[in-house]
């Protein structure tokens, strides 16, 4: 039986089992549509307490099964005071009209919740600048949040009462946090090569070898699509990406044929690498696939996976590409962002010795 009708047989339905979300999926009984069930769903599991098979839930599966996506506000409502629970919907409203990321949506709908709680029956309407003021000093004395993390609460407030209630110049007398100045933390090439070395896995050296040979964000590497992957033309389109900008990025040549390996053993159908139901690649399995390689190759660095493309950017610089081709093939709006790059890979810094040498 074909995949397509299975799914018009199955009733899907969100619940919980055992205190966790799940998908029910009920069907007629029938040993070949259960066998076809199991093939595309061989995690699922059967519950003798309410009679019905079910899976676990996730994003993969919803679209699949053509149910609601979690609105981001959906955990949050319940938390906050009844009063201010529509200042929460209508920042939901502004940020869905507006076309903002399902992440940065969530980012700032969880920031904003946190005032929203902490005022409890008091509007949030009413609050002044010299309230807010007091507030983001509460955020600094009390909860001892980080830089960051201040500079994320700010934009949330920031958004909502400049684009929701339409207050401008709200936030003139809030003065922002100083950012630290970081560098980005880069893996040598040595690091990078037993990082592929000791990944035999086909799927998994591949994830790792494209984020570091075409510089791809792991949001980026998920969400490639088989037809992104020009081979005539050695070009791979990373669409959609991180400001909603598209660009092209140069396919390596020495991954082709472990391209064509995995592409003949996995069989993909829409996205290069998909998950066990199909659908994108869970950016936490990606990111578990790295730290698993880094424990493997023994290289004891505190970095993430995003290193990779920091290397990739690092190491594109010390070998004299101009950092214009950097920026275009990074996808970075503005050169400030590229040119930290220039700190790190200086190979002519790197050459002058130390006058402790001389001694």
């Amino acid at each position: 039986m074909r995949s397509i009708d299975l799914m018009r047989e199955i009733v899907f339905s969100l619940g919980k089992h055992n205190n966790k979300n799940v998908i029910w999926c009920k069907f007629p009984k029938n040993d070949v549509l259960l066998l076809a069930f199991q093939k595309q769903y061989p995690f699922c599991r059967w519950s003798n307490t309410n009679k019905c098979w079910y899976i676990t839930d996730s994003v993969e599966i919803r679209k699949q099964a053509g149910l609601t996506l979690k609105a981001p506000t959906e955990n949050l409502l319940h938390k906050i005071h009844p009063v201010n629970q529509p200042a929460l919907q209508r920042m939901e409203h502004e940020l869905r009209l507006k076309a903002y990321s399902i992440n940065t949506a969530k980012v700032y709908l969880g920031e904003f919740s946190q005032l929203l709680i902490l005022l409890n029956h008091y509007p949030v309407d009413t609050l002044t600048p010299d309230r807010l003021k007091s507030y983001m000093l509460y955020c600094v004395n009390e909860l001892k949040l980080s830089e960051a993390h201040l500079h994320s609460r700010l934009n949330a407030l920031k958004f909502y009462f400049e684009h929701v209630l339409f207050k401008e110049k709200f936030f003139i007398e809030i003065p922002r946090p100083k950012s630290k100045s970081k560098l980005p933390k880069v893996l040598s090439t040595k690091d990078i090569k037993n990082l592929f070395d000791v990944t035999t896995n086909p799927k998994h050296k591949l994830m790792l070898q494209l984020c570091y040979g075409m510089g791809l964000r792991v949001s980026e590497i998920v969400k490639l699509k088989l037809t992104d992957i020009d081979s005539k033309r050695m070009q791979v389109l990373i669409e959609n990406a991180k400001g909603k900008s598209d660009r092209y990025v140069n396919l390596p040549e020495s991954v082709l044929a472990l391209l064509r390996t995995y592409y003949k053993a996995y069989k993909p159908k829409h996205f290069l690498f998909e998950g066990q139901y199909g659908g994108e690649y869970s950016i936490r399995s990606v990111q578990a696939v790295f730290k698993n390689g880094m424990r493997l190759a023994k290289i004891n660095k505190p970095v993430g996976i995003h290193s990779l493309r920091h290397s990739y950017a690092t190491h594109l610089q010390e070998c004299g590409t101009d950092m214009a081709f950097i920026q275009t093939l990074l996808g970075h709006k503005d050169m400030k962002t590229t040119m930290v790059y220039a700190r790190v890979g200086r190979k002519e810094i790197q050459k002058v010795k130390s006058p402790l040498d001389n001694l």
